[in-house]
Order: structure tokens, then sequence, then C-alpha cells
């Protein structure tokens, strides 16, 4: 038998309970994690990339050198694969933060939309009389 989760939006509403699967689903996204996740992997990417292109020097391939208008210091050398890393996890911190943050925000609201509905169903004074 599956324990039960009791969630609370505030003091006053009943206690619905959730499965616990259910309540992973619903539970908030960290951040500053995900930040710091997608942050590491932009920046690794770009870090990887760059190195690439510093030693193999391929003929045929994009032009790296590009990302030089969009990061401040970048170039394709030794020093680009810091700079590349640092501006790739800069980016890739606030790409991630915000995602979480956006599904926290969708999440949190869709929740209260369907709360609002069920109370909504509920009968109100119908009772008194």
């Amino acid at each position: 038998m599956e324990a039960q989760v009791a969630m609370r939006s505030s003091p006053r509403d009943p206690l619905p309970l959730l499965s616990p699967a259910l309540a992973r689903e619903f539970a908030p996204l960290h951040k500053r994690a995900l930040g710091t996740a997608v942050g590491l992997a932009l920046g690794m990417s770009v870090s990887i990339v760059t190195a690439f292109h510093v030693i193999v020097q391929p003929a045929n391939a994009l032009d790296v050198g590009l990302l030089s208008h969009y990061f401040l210091g970048y170039s394709v050398s030794w020093q680009g694969i810091v700079v590349g890393f640092l501006w790739g996890f800069v980016t890739g911190f606030a790409t991630g933060w915000f995602v979480g943050f956006a599904r926290n925000f969708m999440v949190t609201a869709w929740l209260l939309v369907i709360r609002t509905k069920a109370n909504l169903a509920q009968p109100f004074l119908d009772d008194l009389g």
C-alpha cells in the first residue's frame, strides 16, 4: 500500500491527499540547480567545440568565430576556450533558471485554476435553511 502525501496550499484549504508519484510531478523545480546544470553543459559544449577547432582546424566546418559577436572576448584560440566556457555557463545558467521559473509559474497557475474550478463546483450555502 502506497503512503499518501499531504499537500496544503493554504491553512484554510482542505488537505488533499496525493500519491507520491503525483506529488513529485507537481513539485517545483530547483531553479538554481537547473541553471547550473544547463550552464555547465553549455559551457563545456562551447569549450569542446572551440578546442576541437583550435587543435584540428577543420577546413569545411562552420565558422565558430561568429560566437565572438555574442560573447565579448571570445575567439577561436586557447584563451577562447576559457572565455567560451564562462560565457556558455552564464548563458546556460540564465536559460536554465528562466526555464525553471517559467515551469514553476505555469504549474502553480494551472493548479490554481484547477483548484478554483473545483471549489466553484462545490455547493455554496445550498444546505442552509
